[in-house]
């Protein structure tokens, strides 16, 4: 009898235990959910981000807490995930450099086998802007002078092997000049010091605009498959004979392993986040448009991205030693 009683019990004890883990699972999130991005606070990136953080947090019922990590080509968030629970509350940016670090550098996780892609969000409106009292006041001046003056013109990216120094570097490989490359955080670092004379002409997204509005700087081109909304004058790289087109899309991964409700859930709800009007406002700001792509779509993109990303690196010849 107390045998039975004992087995009793222990069955009860373990449909209670079971009941309350399926508990917590239907009541995700019962905490605050941290958003690790790529760059620093007050760049593009930092403004868009934290209204897509703030709308998610309202839908899911808690808090996106913005956390930033620049530096590293923008792969921090996803070196970060590596070390973080698979639990829903630790998400992280994914820009273009996370596919390339394998190739530049020597790590011990891959980009596509050890994240779980939750969807795609943005991309950038990138160009190359330079002070406006610049002498190179065309971008046929900018050829010229880099021609006269190899090595000599210095411009800055927002880092080591992010979209815009890979792209800069891939349009003077095609044009045949030789620039002098200077890596910065950021947007938030790299303005000011374009403005302040350490730089002559920076490649960027249009977090620069404030600054061409006010007179201070000039758009030389843009890299988007048409001219820019915001600088409708410009041309694009493809208009100067260049043929790039350079979006760079990024959105949201966590880390692997993570179950696949949770994975829905976050999905559907920055995915809401994203589509509401004052999110796309933020984005118009910066010439962005959003660029879906579902967690299965976005896997599928990733693992597109890091093949054509070995090519690119290869071909400017910044593959690291093996």
């Amino acid at each position: 009898m107390q045998r039975r009683q004992m087995l009793k019990v222990l069955g009860a004890s373990a449909v209670s235990l079971g009941a309350a883990g399926g508990s917590r699972a239907q009541t995700f999130p019962s905490q605050p959910i941290k958003l690790i991005i790529a760059f620093p606070a007050g760049g593009p990136t930092d403004i868009t981000m934290r209204v897509l953080a703030e709308n998610a947090g309202k839908i899911l019922g808690q808090t996106v807490v913005v956390e930033n990590r620049p530096g590293a080509g923008g792969t921090l968030p996803a070196t970060a995930l590596q070390n973080a629970q698979p639990d829903g509350y630790t998400i992280g940016q994914t820009p273009l450099g996370v596919f390339r670090l394998p190739y530049t550098t020597k790590i011990n996780w891959d980009p596509v086998k050890d994240l779980t892609y939750l969807l795609c969000v943005t991309g950038y409106s990138f160009g190359i802007v330079v002070p406006a009292e610049s002498p190179l006041q065309s971008w046929t001046h900018f050829v010229a002078w880099a021609k006269a003056n190899p090595g000599r013109l210095t411009y800055g990216s927002t880092g080591q092997l992010t979209s815009p120094h890979l792209t800069m570097e891939d349009i003077a490989r095609r044009v045949g000049i030789k620039l002098n490359h200077v890596p910065y955080r950021g947007s938030a670092q790299l303005m000011p010091a374009l403005l302040g004379g350490e730089i002559m002409a920076a490649a960027d997204s249009t977090g620069f605009a404030p600054h061409v509005q006010a007179g201070k700087l000039k758009v030389l081109n843009t890299w988007g498959a048409k001219r820019l909304p915001t600088f409708p004058n410009v041309p694009t790289l493809k208009e100067l004979g260049i043929d790039i087109v350079q979006t760079s899309p990024y959105g949201l991964a966590a880390p692997k392993g993570m179950n696949p409700k949770l994975v829905k859930t976050l999905h559907d709800a920055f995915k809401k986040a994203m589509e509401m009007p004052n999110h796309k406002e933020a984005l118009a700001k910066f010439d962005q448009e959003l660029i879906y792509m579902s967690s299965a779509q976005y896997s599928k993109f990733a693992e597109e991205t890091f093949k054509k990303e070995k090519a690119i690196i290869e071909s400017l010849g910044l593959a690291k030693a093996t």
